[in-house]
C-alpha cells in the first residue's frame, strides 16, 4: 500500500528559506546593535583609507557586512557551475567553501593586528590552561568563540574527511595554534595563550554541531560492483 507523506513535513526547499531568512534577521540585528562603532569607521571605510578601515576591528567588520553581497554572488556562481557540470551538492559545496573562507579570513585578521608595542615588545607566552580566562571577561571569550567558528560550521559540510567531532577539534587546535605562532613570530605585541587554543578550538566544535545534519558523508562503496575475475595461471 502506498504510503502518503505528512502534509506537516516541510519540504526542504521550504526549510532553506526559512534558514536564510533567520539568518537574515540575525545579521541585521548584529548590526543594528554595532551600527555606532561601525559608523565610526565608515568614513575612513567608504574613502578607501587603509588607516582607520583595515586596521581596526569595526573597520574589518563593517568590510565584511558591505562584502556580504559579493560573497553570495560568488556561492551562487560556484553552484550553477557546478550544477552545469552534473555534480551533486552543488549548492552545499559551494556555500560550504565561500563561508568558510569568507566567515574566517576577517576575524582571523583582527587577531593579527598589531598592539603599540609591536615590533619593540619581544613576543610572550601564557602556558597556564585557564589563567587567562578571568581577563579575558566575556567579551573576550565570546570573540574567541566565533574566530573559528565559520570553518567548524563549513569545513565538514565541504569535506568528509572533516565530519567528526574529534577531527574538528584537532582543525580549531590546529589552526589556532598556527595563530599563536604567528603573533609571536611576528611581534605583534599581543600574549600567544593555550587558552585562545582551547577557546577558539570550542568555539569551532560548537558551531560545527550546529551544522551537523548538512555534513559531507564519504560516498558508500556499493557491494554489487562486479568484482574483477581472477587471472587464471598459465
Amino acid at each position: 500500500m502506498k504510503q502518503i507523506a505528512s502534509p506537516s513535513a516541510p519540504p526542504r526547499r521550504t526549510r532553506g528559506i526559512a534558514i536564510a531568512g533567520l539568518a537574515v534577521v540575525v545579521l541585521a540585528g548584529l548590526a543594528y546593535v554595532v551600527r555606532r562603532p561601525l559608523g565610526m569607521a565608515a568614513p575612513s571605510c567608504l574613502a578607501g583609507h587603509w588607516h582607520g578601515c583595515y586596521d581596526t576591528e569595526n573597520g574589518v567588520v563593517l568590510m565584511t557586512l558591505l562584502g556580504l553581497p559579493l560573497a553570495a554572488l560568488v556561492a551562487g556562481a560556484l553552484a550553477y557551475r557546478r550544477r552545469a557540470a552534473g555534480a551533486a551538492s552543488a549548492w552545499r559545496k559551494s556555500v560550504a567553501e565561500v563561508g568558510m573562507v569568507y566567515g574566517t579570513v576577517p576575524l582571523v585578521w583582527m587577531t593579527m593586528q598589531p598592539g603599540p608595542g609591536a615590533g619593540v615588545v619581544p613576543g610572550r607566552v601564557s602556558l597556564v590552561p585557564l589563567r587567562d580566562l578571568v581577563t579575558m571577561g566575556p567579551l573576550g571569550i565570546g570573540g574567541n568563540l566565533l574566530i573559528l567558528a565559520a570553518l567548524g560550521v563549513f569545513a565538514p559540510m565541504r569535506f568528509a574527511a572533516l565530519a567528526s567531532v574529534p577531527r574538528i577539534l584537532a582543525l580549531g587546535a590546529g589552526s589556532s595554534i598556527l595563530i599563536e605562532l604567528a603573533q609571536y613570530v611576528l611581534r605583534l605585541d599581543r600574549v600567544s595563550s593555550v587558552d585562545d587554543v582551547l577557546v577558539n578550538a570550542t568555539g569551532a566544535v560548537l558551531a560545527g554541531l550546529v551544522s551537523r545534519r548538512w555534513w559531507s558523508a564519504a560516498a558508500p562503496v556499493s557491494s554489487d560492483r562486479p568484482r574483477p575475475e581472477p587471472v587464471a595461471a598459465r
